[in-house]
């Protein structure tokens, strides 16, 4: 008996011992949830951010939400209520294009279902897809970027599994790039109750999208033939020319894209990027006190970004993208290739009403520690429950 007391004794020391490792590992420093801030402490307070000793900001600026970042260094360079939580409008398409384009290969042909057309807002941008005709995955993509076509949006969303898998995608895409003011309700950015995001998050938006070179080229591109419908007496099918939205590509030396926005609710939005001498900067402008604002204010802070850079003190910095690196295979890796461009832009047809898209709620976003803490607790139980299990098969043999 006197065996079995000392087993125990130290069976019990042991599992206090795994206990005790356990709630150090839980309580460490390092393992502490992230600061609330999302790039620093400073992109959290109001009104302009911007190292002592920089060049002087452009005046005028209304935009209620502005960043001005590297994207290289991901260093943010001066910003404005970088964090503050507002309608995105179209730019949202950059996060859908992030998610979804990875997983269709640009030449694969898809035929339109009517239903695929359904459940867009009124007054939707369309780029004018046709139900029951085939159309390329690349073409539906350049409908995206140049037409900013909701129709477009709708019709990937669907071959992603749904418009309601599709908002959760992009819920758990933005929150694997850190981008922790968004809530995505609809995938085209159409005004929402609730669907909202940050001055901030469409920077990490366009600047993940640019690692990937088929988003890169389809935001480049200026003009496109996209696919029309089939003549009834030749039985052959059209085509007609889109022409890209966004009023500074083509006129902003350097700019590479990227997405321009506007709704009722949101006012005008853009996104931007542009190189010079080997730099590439982003900018991002919402809600400036006129549409056409819009872009003037941030071909400015471009001009003051390249200015500035190398010469001021960053306020903050761009989150890192947590999703794991995957080398797609070749079936899934799309080719995009910019179309020649053509002076034909037929303008952007309007949707008529149809009934809300259904939101899906976001998912939830563990911290790395403490995951690693649960992870220790559960090994301390199976260490308790393996000691009180060889315990209990003691004493049952010493009864025998």
């Amino acid at each position: 008996m006197q065996i079995i007391r000392n087993i125990g004794y130290a069976s019990s020391t042991a599992l206090l011992v795994v206990l005790s490792a356990v709630t150090a590992v839980a309580a460490a420093p390092g393992d502490a949830p992230p600061p609330g801030v999302v790039g620093g402490e400073r992109l959290g307070a109001a009104g302009v951010q911007v190292a002592a000793g920089a060049p002087a900001l452009p005046a005028g600026l209304t935009g209620k939400s502005w960043v001005v970042a590297d994207a290289g260094s991901g260093e943010v360079l001066a910003s404005f209520n970088a964090h503050a939580k507002l309608p995105p409008a179209s730019t949202l398409k950059m996060l859908f294009a992030d998610t979804v384009l990875p997983r269709f290969q640009a030449s694969e042909v898809h035929k339109v279902a009517w239903s695929e057309l359904q459940g867009m807002g009124a007054g939707s941008s369309l780029v004018g897809i046709k139900e029951d005709l085939d159309y390329k995955v690349e073409d539906l993509w350049r409908g995206v970027f140049l037409s900013s076509g909701n129709d477009a949006v709708h019709v990937l969303a669907n071959m992603n599994g749904g418009v309601a898998k599709t908002v959760a995608d992009m819920q758990e895409r933005a929150e694997r790039l850190q981008a922790l003011d968004t809530h995505v309700v609809s995938p085209d950015g159409y005004d929402m109750d609730g669907q909202v995001t940050s001055a901030y998050d469409l920077t990490l938006f366009a600047r993940a999208g640019l690692r990937n070179a088929d988003f890169r080229a389809y935001c480049a591109t200026r003009w496109a033939q996209f696919p029309g419908a089939v003549d009834k007496k030749t039985g052959q099918r059209g085509s007609f020319g889109i022409a890209n939205t966004d009023r500074l590509l083509g006129t902003y030396p350097g700019l590479i894209g990227v997405k321009n926005g506007y709704t009722t609710n949101a006012g005008a939005t853009y996104t931007g990027a542009a190189e010079r001498d080997g730099r590439t900067l982003l900018v991002t402008v919402m809600h400036p006190d006129n549409s056409t604002k819009v872009y003037d204010e941030a071909a400015a802070l471009l001009d003051w970004g390249f200015t500035a850079a190398g010469k001021t003190t960053p306020v903050g910095a761009l989150a890192e993208d947590r999703a794991p690196e995957q080398t797609p295979s070749p079936a899934a890796k799309p080719t995009a290739r910019p179309v020649a461009d053509t002076p034909d832009n037929p303008g952007t047809p309007t949707a008529a009403a149809g009934p809300a898209v259904a939101g899906a709620a976001p998912a939830a976003a563990a911290h790395d520690g403490t995951a690693a803490a649960w992870g220790l607790a559960a090994i301390g139980a199976l260490a308790a429950a393996g000691i009180a299990a060889r315990l209990h098969g003691t004493r049952r043999r010493r009864r025998s």
